[in-house]
C-alpha cells in the first residue's frame, strides 16, 4: 500500500505540472467572466435571456479588442519594426554619451550581440523553428479562454447553485457572500486597471508626439501597461524607455522633459485618478500588490505578474470574509507617539530659570 501510494503522489504531481498551462487557462476565463458578468446582468434585467446576454457581452469585447487592435496595431508593429532596426543606432550614440561624459566603458552593438548568439543561439534557433506551433497555440489558447468563459457567463447561478449543492446551508451562505465581494471587488478592480492603463497610454502618446519622440504608439502602450500591472515602481519601469529612447534619439532635454512628466503624471494619477476611478475597487497595500506580483510572475512568467493582481485580490476578499477581526487592546507599539507640547520657560531678575504652571 505504501508503494501504491508513493506511485499514485508521483503520478498525481507529474499531472498537476502539466495541468498548469489549462489551469491558467481556466483563471483568465475566470477573472474574464468576472469582468463581464456587469454587463449580462444589466441585459438579463432588461428581459434578455442568459445565454443571448453572455454571447452578446463576449462578441462585444471581441469587438472592442479588434478594433483597437485595427487602429493602433498596423502602426504599432511598423513602428517596433523601425524601432528594432535603428535600436543599434540609438545604442552606440547612449555609448558615446556615456563614454565622453562619465569615462565608463559600455560594450559595443557588436559584442552584445556576438555574446547573445553565443548564449541563446540554440534557443533562438529552435524558437524561430517553433513559430507555426506557437501560432496553432495562441488560436488554440484564444478559443479555449473564450469557449470556457461563454461557459461561465452563459452558466451563472446554475454554477453557482451546482456547487452551493454539495455544500450545507451554513457554508452556502458564507460560500455566496465570498463569491459576492470577489465578483464586486474583482470586476470593478480589472475594469479600473484596464481604464487607468488606458487613460495613461493617451497621456504618455500625446506628449511623446508634441516632444516628436519617435515610436510614441509602442512606448505609450508599453508605459501604460507596465504602470499599471506592475504596482509602486511600475510607472518608472515604464517611463524608463521612453527616457532612454529620448535621450538617445534626440537629446538630453526632451529626456529630461519625459521624465518630469512621468514624475508629475504619476502624482495626478495617485492624488486624482485613482481614487475617482477605483473607488470601488479592492485595495491592497502598495508593498503586499508589488511582492504579489514579484512571486506570481517567478513561478508562471508574465501571465503569472499580470494574473497575481486579480488573485490577491480574490484571496483578500475570502479572508475579509472568513477572518474575525477583534478589537485592538490600549498599547503604544500601535500608535505613534503623541505630539507633546513644549514646557515654556521664563527667567526670574536672579537669572534662574523657572517653568511656568501647566494649565
Amino acid at each position: 500500500m505504501c508503494v501504491i501510494t508513493v506511485f499514485i503522489a508521483i503520478f498525481a504531481w507529474n499531472a498537476l505540472g502539466s495541468l498548469t498551462t489549462l489551469g491558467i487557462y481556466l483563471l483568465l476565463s475566470f477573472f474574464l467572466s468576472l469582468a463581464l458578468e456587469p454587463i449580462v446582468l444589466r441585459l438579463v434585467k432588461r428581459k434578455w435571456k442568459r445565454g443571448a446576454a453572455a454571447a452578446v457581452a463576449l462578441i462585444g469585447f471581441l469587438i472592442f479588442s479588434i478594433v483597437v487592435m485595427a487602429l493602433f496595431g498596423q502602426l504599432l508593429v511598423q513602428q517596433i519594426i523601425e524601432f528594432a532596426k535603428q535600436a543599434p543606432t540609438y545604442w552606440e550614440n547612449l555609448r558615446e554619451m556615456v563614454t565622453e561624459r562619465f569615462n565608463f566603458e559600455i560594450p559595443a552593438t557588436n559584442d552584445l550581440i556576438a555574446q547573445a548568439m553565443e548564449r541563446w543561439g540554440d534557443d533562438v534557433t529552435s524558437g524561430a523553428l517553433a513559430v507555426g506551433s506557437g501560432i496553432v497555440s495562441v488560436i488554440f489558447a484564444t478559443l479555449t479562454i473564450l469557449l470556457v468563459t461563454f461557459y461561465l457567463l452563459a452558466a451563472g447561478p446554475k454554477f453557482r447553485a451546482t456547487i452551493c449543492a454539495f455544500l450545507s446551508p451554513e457554508h452556502q451562505a458564507e460560500m455566496l457572500r465570498v463569491w459576492e465581494i470577489t465578483q464586486d471587488k474583482v470586476s470593478g478592480f480589472i475594469s479600473s486597471r484596464l481604464i487607468l492603463a488606458l487613460v495613461s497610454s493617451l497621456a504618455t502618446f500625446a506628449f511623446l508626439t508634441i516632444l516628436k519622440t519617435p515610436y510614441s504608439v509602442p512606448l505609450a502602450l508599453f508605459t501604460g501597461l507596465i504602470s499599471q500591472f506592475v504596482p509602486t515602481i511600475g510607472t518608472y519601469i515604464g517611463g524608463a524607455l521612453p527616457v532612454v529612447v529620448a535621450l538617445a534619439g534626440q537629446g538630453w532635454p526632451q529626456a529630461l522633459a519625459i521624465l518630469i512628466f512621468i514624475v508629475a503624471y504619476q502624482q495626478v494619477e495617485n492624488l486624482w485618478l485613482q481614487p475617482k476611478i477605483s473607488a470601488k475597487a479592492l485595495e491592497m497595500n502598495p508593498a503586499v500588490a508589488f511582492i504579489v506580483v514579484i512571486g506570481f510572475g517567478s513561478v508562471f512568467g508574465p501571465i503569472g505578474a499580470f494574473l497575481g493582481l486579480p488573485i490577491a485580490a480574490v484571496i483578500q476578499a475570502a479572508l475579509s470574509t472568513y477572518l474575525r477581526r477583534h478589537e485592538l487592546i490600549e498599547s503604544d507599539l500601535l500608535h505613534d507617539p503623541r505630539h507633546t507640547q513644549p514646557v515654556a520657560v521664563r527667567t526670574s531678575e536672579s537669572g534662574e530659570s523657572a517653568e511656568d504652571d501647566r494649565q
